[in-house]
């Protein structure tokens, strides 16, 4: 069994509609801060347990659940006198896998009226029966946040029947190397995780165990002593005042339980450590038949690159079947654990690298580079590491000196690869500026990138007049559309061989220029000599 999709709707950073498509196995979720993944992880394991950050959302609903810009216009229209309905948060999980086990999940009770569905629908709604007294509110008195008071939560199958965590077939196992909830001194997973090891037989045995420790403690002399102290001193009441053992509940056990690592407490180990004990016991879990989808927080955090080799390599050779959905911002987790299974999220976006025409491309690629694409609030391509350096020197020209990456800007040098970029670009809506050479054939340019010429986050630059003249270079004529001869076109061959530290003629610059781009590139960046850059450039920086 396995989450198929998962929809989310008006939950913190998703407005409106939210979708995503899992794969059975594992699932590497890719998108920079404040992209959705926390909420996505988040949204799947309350809609599995009914619970927020290891408390029950009954007990702990919040105005800051709901999306910002969907609670501002509900707030704007009802001080507009024209009041939309009180917003909800809809999270649905669809399910796959074996059919007889989920089949009395199967129903419409979902958003899409899908009969055929099987899956959870979890719900924080308006309820109905406060219609009158929310009525007299919206005559009586200002509104200034979501009127909560009047909600309730709602969680049921796509049957249509309430929903229960224990008769859920699918468990959840939430994993945030970044913090650990603790209760009665233990971590409260890594507890349930080893309780699930034990069989009925042991479960007794160590529940008569700790019950032992009743009877011990209290036999205990300075106990006795101390109880007989407190039944000369007490005053709140009439009766025997001692202390014992907690054995108020059949299972006053769980409660007290510590796990230790090499003998010392899980919460005092390193974060780390503490990640991969984490997913190594959930992937080990004994109860097969419950499945059991492993959610991941940015795994990267806290390990070094040996653990977090180590961690991978877990999860690759023994997931046990079970489904994996981890969260990451690192190249090399999406690059190990294979980019067929990397989903792409921004701005409540989805795009899946093996669903691209690029998709090949992309495989052969260093997934840092993919990466970069997708982390960065904008990106600039280039062609090759000169043209790099120099959009580089000209943005901090236009700029006060900072370089492109201190305002989220990547440059990025991607050779001939241009259109495979902006395809990714264009389904995730990254804003990409192509900062390209004519090479003499601007109606040839402007064909290949006229499928994205009316798209609005993508901006190609290029200098529309075809430059021409006599120099023969290696038998050919001389490419003047490049970077290079624009540079020279831009500027002054005084200034060019100052820069450079040459004494060459026109032609002479062209051949050096050409013969070393790298070097020539690298004193344009470190120079304190003001340049002129050509149009098409400063376009691409604008």
């Amino acid at each position: 069994m396995y989450i198929d999709k998962v929809k989310i709707r008006n939950f913190k950073c998703f407005e409106g509609w939210f979708e995503v498509d899992f794969n059975q196995g594992v699932n590497i979720i890719v998108g920079n801060n404040e992209a959705g993944k926390s909420t996505l992880l988040e949204a799947i394991h309350l809609c599995l347990t009914g619970m927020l950050n290891g408390k029950y959302i009954r007990n702990e609903l919040s105005p800051y659940l709901f999306n910002r810009r969907t609670e501002r216009a509900y707030l704007d229209s009802v001080a507009a006198k024209k009041p939309l309905d009180p917003p909800e948060i809809q999270i649905e999980l669809y399910l796959g896998g074996d059919n007889d086990v989920l089949e009395d999940l199967r129903g419409n009770g979902n958003s899409e009226k899908n009969d055929k569905a099987r899956g959870l629908l979890f719900s924080i709604e308006f309820d109905n029966k406060y219609d009158d007294a929310y009525s007299e509110m919206m005559k009586s008195q200002e509104i200034s946040s979501i009127p909560l008071e009047f909600y309730q939560v709602q969680w049921s199958e796509f049957s249509r029947q309430p929903a229960m965590a224990r008769t859920i077939p699918i468990k959840s196992a939430l994993i945030d190397s970044t913090s650990t909830r603790v209760q009665s001194g233990s971590d409260m997973y890594i507890s349930r995780i080893v309780k699930e090891f034990l069989d009925d037989k042991e479960r007794v045995a160590i529940s008569q165990a700790h019950r032992k420790l009743k009877d011990a403690f209290k036999a205990d002399g300075n106990v006795g002593a101390i109880n007989e102290r407190l039944a000369e001193a007490a005053k709140i009441s009439r009766k025997r005042v001692s202390i014992a053992v907690d054995m108020s509940s059949h299972n006053a056990w769980e409660n007290s339980l510590m796990t230790f690592i090499e003998d010392v407490p899980f919460h005092y180990i390193g974060k780390g450590e503490q990640c991969i004990v984490k997913t190594r016991l959930a992937l080990s879990s004994k109860k097969n038949r419950e499945a059991i989808v492993l959610l991941i927080e940015e795994p990267e955090n806290h390990l070094s690159h040996s653990k977090l080799n180590q961690l991978i390599s877990d999860i690759n050779t023994d997931n046990s079947g079970k489904q994996i959905i981890i969260t990451t911002h690192s190249s090399f987790v999406a690059n190990k654990l294979g980019l067929d299974h990397l989903i792409l999220l921004r701005e409540s976006k989805v795009a899946r690298i093996k669903d691209l025409e690029a998709s090949d491309f992309f495989h052969k690629l260093p997934g840092y580079d993919t990466l970069r694409l997708v982390l960065s609030k904008k990106s600039i391509l280039v062609e090759g590491d000169a043209d790099e350096l120099v959009v580089q020197r000209a943005y901090m020209d236009a700029n006060g000196g900072r370089l492109p990456i201190d305002d989220e800007i990547d440059v990025i040098s991607v050779g001939l690869t241009f259109l495979r970029f902006l395809e990714l670009a264009t389904a995730l809506k990254i804003p990409v500026v192509v900062a390209t050479d004519n090479d003499g054939d601007v109606a040839a340019l402007e064909k290949k990138y006229s499928k994205y010429k009316d798209i609005d986050h993508i901006k190609i630059c290029y200098d529309p007049i075809e430059d021409k003249g006599d120099l023969i270079l290696n038998g050919k004529p001389f490419n003047y559309n490049t970077l290079e001869p624009k540079l020279v076109k831009s500027n002054s061959l005084e200034i060019l061989n100052t820069l450079f530290g040459t004494k060459h003629n026109i032609d002479n610059l062209h051949r050096y220029m050409k013969n070393n781009k790298t070097e020539c590139a690298l004193k344009i960046f470190s120079t304190e000599t003001t340049i002129t850059y050509p149009k098409y450039i400063l376009d691409a920086i604008a």
